[in-house]
């Protein structure tokens, strides 16, 4: 159902980013969908079960992890809440099943701060009554399942009489679209399997896998700091006390010997006698450890009592900080070892301490695409950006490692997209760190809130201040339009020019000069001290100075300041404060 549900989703993704009301280039819910979903399709890969729990959980981890911009996080936890209810059945009954799309709304609706209906948290909702209220007249799993999809595409049907922006345009929400997608997919295994159509879907190993699969994303770029000023560059290499990082399973189910107990707080103590940076999740017969150690030999004897061990990286972050060193981004390389030679290298568990290294106080990560715009916030104290905003949203995973990898007591989070908060938001939850996410919306709100922090101060205050001064920014930017359509009374024709200030259209334009100056003056109407403009990198220089020229000529009591963002997509962004 899984497989077929991803598939689907993956060949309609476009279909879905067309459904986007903005028509904007980065309308991703269907690429953000996918790239969830294919995160999910790879741990189930991993971990095939008949288990219908262990299945469940499996899609669910991976899904978690790999959750992309809103419509990802939202799916992520809809299945997170269905795994969480079918956990320890090895087979499950119509009641069950409907019981587990209850409780994946359930949990949807508590991880999102406002619910809108007419979304996808609409026709999940729906078609999760209709499977419960269903499951009192049918003992059918596959009757179910039908019910499920054919009431959540009715639900679809009425999401533009719930959300008047959809009306407005004309279409049905694209979340609760892929979602359809997906349920479309589990009718289809399940009424089709019988032909031996699909079955081979579930054990097709991934080397082996046809060209039709879904798709793995390469993973997000990281832009980390190591200037003289960053938290690299104040901390020498020889200083990193526990240098090797250390990820594994611990499968209770997998050995020959009888397992002990697991004491999940005496193993912690344990860990903690050489290492820190320390994450323990217990999931059934399933144990995930991460750990910094200067001993990893002591950690695989302390944990191979409790079961086989599994899945098992291992890097040195002192090589990794070395890299750093000698270069000013991006990819950290990294050495992995086999389980092998792991526990066979009893050298390792002999390095000789270094120095105890003391975390800063505070760390900050922001999210940014575009070398410019990358190194604005590198030279404003930001640690770690991870590339993405537009096309590409940063998962939940790619948050998870940046926060870990950076090492301060309190790590602030900026997603600089609405699309992206609610992954940080995620992230932080998951992540046994102390991180505040910034709900930052766009580029300038970013640098407004990384301007406000102050190292001094209490994480509490800064993460007032940052959110303050976010607020106080107005934003705007310029983009082609991808579609035809209306807005609020803005006629849009594909190919135009369109200026969004804030949220909203407020220009449609075949010029591009036109549509700039109708949105600085909708954004400079209550007035402004500052206009700072981030050229993207199809910004021409000539058309920059031609339009700085009138701004000034406009509003002669205006400070200017232009900035090289290099952002994709976007030729013009503006902040006015």
């Amino acid at each position: 159902m899984a497989l077929l549900g991803a598939e689907l989703l993956q060949h309609n993704a476009e279909r879905v980013n067309e459904l986007n009301v903005f028509p904007v280039p980065d309308g991703d819910t269907g690429t953000n969908m996918n790239l969830t979903m294919s995160s999910g399709i790879r741990e189930l890969r991993s971990k095939p079960s008949e288990h219908i729990g262990k299945a469940s959980e499996a899609l669910s981890k991976g899904l978690l992890m790999g959750a992309r911009g809103n419509s990802g996080v939202i799916l992520s936890q809809l299945f997170r809440g269905f795994s969480r209810s079918l956990a320890n059945l090895n087979e499950a009954t119509a009641v069950e099943v409907a019981a587990a799309f209850q409780q994946g709304v359930d949990m949807a609706y508590k991880a999102v701060v406002k619910p809108v209906e007419g979304t996808i948290l609409t026709v999940a909702r729906e078609a999760a009554k209709a499977a419960v209220q269903y499951a009192r007249r049918t003992t059918d799993v596959v009757d179910l399942m039908q019910e499920v999809h054919r009431k959540a595409y009715e639900s679809l049907q009425r999401t533009p009489d719930l959300l008047p922006v959809l009306k407005q345009v004309g279409v049905v929400d694209s979340g609760g679209q892929g979602l359809v997608y997906i349920y479309e997919g589990f009718v289809r295994y399940l009424t089709e399997s019988e032909s031996g159509s699909y079955q081979d879907l579930f054990f097709l190993p991934s080397e082996a896998a046809s060209p039709e699969e879904v798709t793995v994303p390469a993973p997000v770029r990281e832009h980390i700091k190591s200037g003289p000023n960053s938290a690299q560059s104040r901390l020498s290499t020889d200083d990193i006390e526990f240098l090797y990082d250390m990820e594994f399973f611990i499968n209770r189910k997998r050995t020959a010997q009888s397992v002990v107990y697991f004491d999940e707080s005496a193993y912690k103590r344990a860990l903690e006698k050489d290492g820190d940076s320390i994450l323990v999740i217990t999931d059934d017969d399933i144990i995930k450890v991460h750990v910094h150690s200067r001993k990893p030999g002591d950690v695989f004897n302390l944990s191979l009592p409790y079961g086989e061990l599994t899945d098992i990286h291992i890097l040195n972050m002192r090589e990794q900080h070395r890299d750093l060193l000698e270069q000013d981004s991006a990819s950290i390389s990294t050495t992995d070892l086999s389980s092998a030679e792991l526990l066979a290298g009893q050298a390792l568990s002999g390095v000789a301490p270094g120095q105890v290294f003391e975390r800063a106080p505070f760390g900050i990560i922001a999210v940014a695409l575009g070398e410019g715009l990358s190194e604005m916030f590198l030279a404003s104290d930001v640690d770690t950006v991870l590339s993405g905003g537009q096309t590409m949203n940063p998962s939940t995973e790619d948050f998870l490692k940046a926060i870990d990898a950076l090492s301060a007591d309190h790590i602030f989070l900026l997603p600089n997209n609405g699309n992206i908060i609610l992954a940080a938001e995620q992230a932080a939850e998951l992540s046994e760190r102390s991180v505040t996410v910034i709900p930052t919306r766009t580029i300038p709100q970013g640098l407004a809130a990384v301007l406000a922090f102050k190292e001094d101060e209490s994480p509490e205050r800064n993460g007032d201040w940052m959110r303050n001064a976010a607020e106080g920014v107005v934003s705007g930017q310029v983009t082609n339009a991808v579609r035809d359509t209306s807005i609020d009374g803005v006629v849009i024709q594909e190919g135009d020019y369109i200026g969004i200030k804030e949220k909203a259209i407020v220009v449609s334009h075949a010029e591009l000069l036109t549509t700039c100056q109708t949105l600085l003056a909708s954004m400079l109407e209550d007035g402004g001290d500052l206009l700072t403009v981030f050229t993207g990198e199809d910004a021409e220089a000539g058309f920059t100075t031609s339009l700085c020229e009138w701004a000034e000529e406009q509003y002669p009591d205006l400070e200017l300041e232009v900035q090289h963002g290099g952002q994709p997509l976007y030729p013009y962004l503006f902040a006015v404060e």
